[in-house]
């Protein structure tokens, strides 16, 4: 029986991080950069200036709101979100796409964030215009909303969009447990065994203990501490990659060339085939920057529409800046880490020692850092898995929440943590292998919804810049909901 599941798992996992998928996920960054005007380009000071620039300068951004209200601060929720996509992916995924496909992986990273930028832009615009407020008075918003209110308000979509929404929520509620949580807090075991000689049961027990504390207590407590932590973990880290690369700034220029060349097929990966090289190369790099950015999988959506922001597009360049903090930054400085160390054949592609994943990245480190190297990677496994596993509790919350009602989110908190403890004790690699499926298996009813709705996504933008940067009179678009538009109105 684990055989034949083993057997449709791959296929099926085939297919939703095959190239196919890859092509949708592309392809919907593409459509939307096009229908958007190029936003992330033509708008680029006005986006960075009303998000990280914001938090100095804005106090909106950063406001914390009032006891009553049940939403989070705009900093809050890109905290929460970039608490969930930054994690493993950034330091193993990029690994992983090195080893596989070459330096030239990095390039088709750089291409799909940047077309992901407006993915994810349009995924959140959408989820805080689809938002209505659940019994508790807070936000609730997501691809399953606008699967459920915006496909589902086209003629003839009704059925459609419900059974799309309920897909995606029950995909998340899956994957939740999995690749948001047991694989998560089985690197962190897995490495401070390796680092620290931790066994890897009390790691289990303390992992628990916080998550219990931070989880159980809600979004906004998760929220109070990610905005602490997810700041402090990726400067950390971003300093830590930085002094490997001004160290070894004089290999920059072979960097590029290494990473150009083997995008294009110049050279051979590897020492392949020229035309293997380049498809290596562009899957690879495709599939780890989707895996590490999320865009197009709809996921941090939901804590992005838990917002206290009134424009949807002033969430969705939070998005923008999601994607480029991500990957841009944060991936980019750990190929370059493992790049420039000499551990990689820049002519070839070729892997110069017998290690991968995580271990690539701590022996990278270590030509800097010496033998502390290995020691701040694994600090930093530990601090971007576990805040990814606080960003998918959250995720998991609302697609049960979605699907079983308000009350059933703290059954699943309680069992979200307690599966905290399995994951770092016990060895469950098709349970992972289950969970990757069922995360990619959300890209396809959310990218449906995305694609469906993008007149909308338009519409929305146009009116904003006519408003906003055009300074016309135009009424705003707030909320596809009359009493949410009125009340968002009288509060800006």
């Amino acid at each position: 029986m684990v055989e034949f599941i083993t057997n449709v798992n791959s296929a099926v996992n085939g297919f939703v991080w095959g190239v196919p998928m890859l092509v949708l996920l592309v392809g919907t960054g593409i459509l939307m950069t096009i229908l958007t005007k190029f936003f992330q380009l033509s708008h680029l000071g006005h986006w960075f200036k009303n998000t990280v620039g914001g938090i100095f300068h804005d106090k909106h951004v950063t406001k914390h709101t009032e006891a009553g209200d049940q939403s989070i601060s705009q900093f809050q929720s890109l905290c929460t979100a970039l608490a969930a996509t930054i994690g493993t992916g950034n330091i193993v995924g990029v690994a992983s796409a090195l080893v596989a496909g070459g330096p030239g992986a990095i390039f088709w990273m750089w291409v799909v964030a940047f077309f992901g930028m407006m993915t994810n832009y349009s995924e959140n615009v959408l989820g805080i215009y689809y938002r209505r407020r659940n019994s508790r008075g807070e936000w609730s918003g997501g691809a399953m909303y606008y699967l459920k209110d915006g496909l589902g308000s086209y003629k003839g979509c009704k059925q459609i969009g419900a059974i799309l929404a309920t897909l995606f929520s029950a995909f998340c509620l899956l994957a939740s447990f999995g690749i948001g949580n047991m694989s998560q807090v089985n690197s962190i075991a897995a490495n401070m065994t390796s680092a620290f000689s931790i066994p890897a049961t009390v790691t289990g027990i303390v992992l628990v203990l916080v998550g219990a504390l931070v989880i159980v207590g809600g979004l906004k407590r998760i929220a109070s501490v990610t905005e602490k932590l997810v700041p402090f973990m990726a400067i950390a880290y971003v300093l830590g990659a930085l002094v490997i690369f001004f160290a070894n700034i004089s290999h920059v220029g072979a960097i590029f060339t290494a990473i150009f060349k083997g995008a294009f097929g110049l050279k051979a990966v590897g020492g392949g085939i020229v035309g293997s090289g380049v498809k290596l190369a562009l899957t690879w790099g495709m599939k780890r920057g989707v895996f590490s950015n999320e865009a197009g999988l709809g996921s941090s959506v939901m804590v992005h529409s838990s917002s206290n922001v009134k424009e949807p597009v002033r969430q969705g360049m939070w998005g923008i800046f999601e994607v480029f903090a991500d990957t841009m930054v944060v991936c980019t400085l750990t190929a370059f880490a493992v790049l420039s160390s000499g551990l990689i054949d820049l002519d070839t592609g070729a892997v110069l020692v017998d290690v991968s994943g995580s271990a690539l990245v701590g022996q990278a480190f270590a030509t800097v850092f010496g033998s502390f190297g290995p020691a701040f990677i694994a600090i930093a496994i530990l601090l971007f898995a576990f805040s990814t596993v606080l960003g998918w509790s959250h995720y998991g919350s609302k697609a049960c929440e979605y699907l079983f009602g308000t009350k059933s989110t703290i059954v699943y908190k309680v069992a979200f943590v307690l599966m905290i403890f399995i994951g770092c004790t016990m060895n469950l690699s098709l349970a992972w292998d289950l969970s990757d499926t069922f995360n990619g298996l959300m890209a396809i009813p959310n990218l449906i919804g995305v694609i469906a709705l993008s007149p909308v996504v338009m519409k929305i933008t146009k009116n904003y810049v006519a408003r906003i940067i055009k300074k016309e009179d135009v009424k705003p678009m707030l909320s596809v909901f009359p009493e949410i538009q009125e009340e968002q109105e009288k509060a800006m």
